[in-house]
């Protein structure tokens, strides 16, 4: 057998392509953004064509600075950024909109009039999810709506719907010539789409929001062998399938009930593994697929979604211009001691887990003239781990399981001032793995166990290793303090938009 396995990470603000050894150590990696479009307040575009091209390009790439060949590798997994939508012609493969992305929010009224009667938990015994401009399904709804000609291509069974997992799927099998239109457990659970007990689309569901079952992909496990690829890795098998937030609960080998993870990304993602059975929530959380391999039961998970974390930095960036690079914030917040009185609620998007507000919008409050741009960045850094808390205190309430410590990955975890600031607020340790890009790991894992590459969990365990750890450190009552003021923050979002 080849001695590596590849992984496509298909994110919110870049694509990469990263080659693991049996280990789980990184061997190489090639990595290229994308676009970000904005055509008005509250819409967030990808282009799918550059999503696709970015794709071709960092398996080259990283191939290329490896020196290795697609012979090298056993097979390669697919993770991707969830609630996306993509619609394409079945025969030319030209997409047909621009992919709405799971930040967007133009499908508020739709939402809306969904819940009107019965609330925003009309499908969550199905489903798991709340009403929220955040899932693909009602994005499809607003695309068939509103893009000439689209109803009747999906209704003769010409046009195709996908999460981005899906688009690159067709795509790396051959698009046009045979390609294969599926998605996996993990991705159809973020549609609204699928019944959780079932794993297959639901009718009540489809009919609720209008959608033709024709448009739809093929529902297969996570792990699994699906098909295998054209070039540049002509005939090396696909054989995994994660959304990237059970990617990386996959990834940081979060296989027992109870054992949780923290993604810092463009959003925030915790999840914690509920096993075999689906725990519904009443405290805000989601109730979705954890994975699912081969004819295995499938695993479930309770999961905090947060919109804005990493993408706040971003904003800083590029639309205060206060940092020349992310890195830079964790530089400016360290002039200052503390946040100054400062708090800022990035609810771009609304507000996700565990307050559901699509009426929410951002705020920075407790400004005086003693405030600096240091105080600003400490406050960014600061909003992330004050949202995990009120994730983490959700999940305790859900689940009855008291955390003792959190294993945390993505790219924010290299900045050592929120993830002190993260333990303190939580109060228990924070641990990173050795490779904290765990997103990938946990889609070669997931392929690797498909084609025999690692023979079962027990070898994907032996793997993990911690990279470095947080203690908490602060206070009790200073604890409390900085939580109340976060709330009284918080409120102030409410109620935005009418």
């Amino acid at each position: 057998m080849a001695d590596y396995m590849g992984a496509l990470d298909s994110g919110t603000t870049s694509s990469r392509f990263m080659v693991f050894d049996h280990a789980g150590n990184v061997v190489s990696i090639d990595q290229r953004e994308h676009r970000q479009i904005f055509p008005q307040p509250g819409w967030v575009e990808h282009d799918p064509v550059e999503i696709r091209d970015r794709m071709f390009e960092v398996i080259n790439g990283a191939l290329a600075k490896a020196g290795l060949v697609a012979a090298d590798l056993a097979a390669i997994g697919i993770t991707n950024q969830r609630e996306t939508a993509v619609v394409w012609d079945r025969s030319t493969g030209r997409p047909l909109h621009n992919a709405i992305v799971w930040q967007d929010t133009r499908t508020a009224d739709l939402v809306a009039d969904l819940g009107a009667d019965e609330g925003q938990d009309r499908f969550r015994e199905k489903t798991g999810l709340p009403l929220a401009t955040y899932f693909a399904g009602p994005k499809v709804t607003w695309m068939l709506d509103n893009v000439e000609g689209l109803r009747e291509a999906a209704e003769m069974g010409q046009a195709l719907f996908g999460t981005v997992d899906s688009w690159i799927m067709w795509n790396l099998t051959g698009g046009v010539d045979g390609g294969l239109h599926i998605t996996d457990v993990t991705n159809a659970s973020r549609t609204m789409l699928m019944d959780l007990s079932t794993l297959d689309w639901d009718g009540e569901l489809l009919n609720a929001m209008r959608i033709p079952r024709a448009l739809l992909p093929e529902i297969r496990p996570s792990s699994e062998v699906y098909g295998t690829a054209i070039a540049p890795i002509s005939g090396v098998p696909i054989s995994g399938i994660l959304g990237d937030q059970q990617a990386a609960l996959f990834g940081q080998t979060c296989f027992r009930p109870g054992q949780a993870k923290n993604t810092y990304g463009t959003g925030c993602f915790m999840l914690m593994n509920t096993g075999t059975k689906q725990v519904p929530s009443t405290s805000g959380l989601l109730t979705t697929i954890g994975y699912r391999i081969g004819d295995q039961p499938t695993v479930y998970a309770l999961e905090g979604s947060i919109a804005i974390t990493g993408a706040l930095v971003q904003w800083l960036r590029d639309n205060l211009g206060i940092i020349e690079t992310s890195r830079d914030v964790e530089t400016l917040a360290g002039t200052v001691e503390d946040n100054g009185g400062v708090y800022f609620v990035p609810a771009f998007s609304g507000l996700f887990a565990p307050h559901w507000r699509s009426d929410a919008r951002g705020v920075i409050v407790g400004l005086t003239r003693f405030a600096t741009k240091a105080h600003l960045a400490r406050a960014a850094l600061e909003a992330t781990a004050f949202q995990t808390r009120e994730v983490l205190d959700a999940m305790r309430a859900d689940s009855g399981v008291e955390l003792t410590s959190l294993k945390v990955d993505g790219g924010m975890v290299v900045n050592d001032i929120l993830m002190q600031f993260q333990a303190d607020i939580l109060g228990v340790p924070v641990v990173r793995p050795i490779v904290a890009e765990t997103t990938a790991l946990g889609a070669a894992y997931a392929a690797g166990l498909a084609v025999g590459f690692w023979n079962g969990l027990d070898d994907l365990e032996a793997n993990w290793g911690s990279g470095g750890s947080w203690q908490p450190q602060m206070a009790g009552d200073r604890q409390e303090a900085f939580l109340a003021d976060w709330k009284k923050a918080v409120q102030r979002t409410l109620n935005w938009i009418d």
